[in-house]
């Protein structure tokens, strides 16, 4: 069993309270901000996480971390100062604001700041404690009886990870007038996957969930054995798929996680650092018709204990409901407040960072298409041949054009408007911005993640969720494996 960085405590209460006395701050402010600064903030974190992970039959990796630290930042223009320290001390807090100030090329002092709380929106999450309840050896037991429930399932299974996870964020934010907002972050997730083995060929199958609430309820109930059961029944399904067939096709994309399509494809060029220096396809778009008619896509923060949402962003901005495409109308894109500033637009509470010791860039929250009016089983049955694809696997896009790959990982043939056959390997290609514009039939089925995402960019990782109803795309190609 390896170890890092054990902490006896695996939770740190939310507290209004802040960690460094206003003083202090108030110095660090009034050296760091200058009179003519667009923006500025001081970003101060605590974090705890832990994580148990099983594989050969038992828990084999343990760790718990815990960090603090204060970012501190100067907006001046499109110049951006951000420097960061991990102590709290006032001499490491001063240093860090004069190195942001000097980054940003900023003049004459801006002068005495007061510190003052601003509540102005209602927390989401102050009281919860992702591990309450569910110590390290009822997660250690959890694992172990996970494991024994996949082997029992078939005899085919032949090796089982299982990792369980949880974390939490005490968050304060210093605005350039002074105020202070706070925000508690809870974050837990269990993942499970299998191997299966039958006549020397060997299939994964991976399923998960999560969000933001206790452990408890991952653990609690018949939650944990469903997903234990979902990644084998993938696996099996894997031993039997055929090889994807190659060409152009209609595709039918199942409700839920294929959403990561949406996000990658669309939701990235949407924001706003991408549309402000004109690299996104979605430049210069508003108000113009970027998909077919019918189609509305949001993005949504403040929705209770998913993966994505937030009390407030990571500039204080409250979290919001942004809706993006209108009925095939570009009308919004994702803000973070700087590059609101810059375009003219009102920041949408898309500011986040991955922590203190990362600067600030607009992205996705919870990214959704909304529910259309057609019938899931209706858009399988109006394919003459082409694919159903119910679950992926990676992916990846280049904003630039708009042109993403992705994987599949439970997919089905269809021909004559029936299922014939689970394939493998087969590959989506496709522009987004032209995906959209294909699309013919929306499900009146929308159905969030299981809360397992998360996004990268600029460096950074950072929790996030996707949503789709059943969705047509009348043409896409798929590069598949049949030969």
């Amino acid at each position: 069993m390896t170890m890092c960085c054990m902490s006896s405590q695996t939770h740190t209460p939310a507290s209004d309270s802040l960690p460094v006395s206003e003083d202090t701050l108030q110095s660090v402010l009034s050296l760091m901000l200058p009179a003519d600064a667009d923006d500025g903030d001081l970003y101060i974190e605590h974090s705890t996480a832990e994580s148990l992970a099983l594989e050969e039959g038992r828990v084999k990796h343990v760790s718990a971390s815990t960090h603090q630290g204060m970012g501190a930042r100067v907006i001046k223009g499109e110049a951006s100062g951000h420097a960061f320290t991990d102590r709290l001390d006032p001499a490491a807090l001063m240093e860090a604001g004069k190195s942001a100030r000097a980054i940003a090329l900023s003049g004459e002092t801006k002068g005495p700041v007061a510190i003052h709380p601003d509540h102005s929106s209602p927390a989401l999450y102050q009281n919860i404690n992702p591990s309450e309840g569910v110590d390290f050896l009822q997660r250690k037991t959890l694992l172990e009886e996970l494991d024994a429930l996949a082997r029992s399932l078939d005899p085919r299974v032949k090796q089982v990870f299982a990792n369980v996870s949880s974390s939490f964020s005490d968050i304060h934010i210093i605005r350039m007038d002074g105020g202070h907002l706070h925000d508690a972050r809870p974050l837990v997730r269990l993942n499970i996957s299998v191997v299966v083995e039958q006549n020397g060929m060997r299939e994964t199958g991976s399923a998960g969930g999560g969000g933001r609430f206790s452990l408890s309820r991952l653990t609690e109930g018949d939650e944990a054995k469903r997903l234990v059961r979902e990644a084998v029944r993938l696996a099996i399904l894997n031993l039997d798929a055929q090889e994807a067939p190659a060409g152009t096709f209609p595709v039918v994309l199942g409700p839920g996680w294929p959403g990561i399509l949406l996000h990658e494809a669309i939701g990235h060029g949407l924001e706003g650092d991408f549309n402000r220096k004109g690299t996104s396809v979605f430049s210069d778009k508003m108000g113009q018709q970027v998909a077919a008619r019918g189609i509305t896509v949001v993005d949504d923060g403040t929705i209770h204990e998913r993966r994505g949402s937030l009390t407030i962003d990571d500039e204080g901005t409250p979290s919001n409901r942004t809706v993006l495409i209108e009925d095939g109308i570009l009308t919004g894109y994702l803000m973070d407040r700087q590059n609101a500033r810059l375009m003219g637009m009102q920041p949408t509470g898309n500011g986040r960072r991955e922590s203190y010791a990362h600067p600030v860039l607009p992205r996705m929250t919870n990214t959704f298409m909304l529910a259309g009016k057609d019938e899931p089983d209706d858009i399988v049955a109006s394919l003459d041949r082409g694919i159903y694809a119910v679950n992926f696997g990676g992916g990846q896009v280049d904003i630039t054009s708009g042109k993403f790959v992705f994987t599949t990982s439970e997919a089905y043939y269809v021909e004559n408007g029936k299922i014939q056959h689970p394939v493998k390997g087969a590959t989506l290609i496709g522009l987004g911005h032209e995906v959209l514009q294909k699309v013919s039939m929306i499900g009146n089925d929308l159905k969030l993640d299981p809360g397992v995402g998360t996004c990268g960019k600029g460096g950074q990782s950072v929790p996030v969720g996707v949503g789709l109803p059943t969705l047509r795309i009348d043409e896409l190609t798929i590069g598949g494996t049949e030969t």
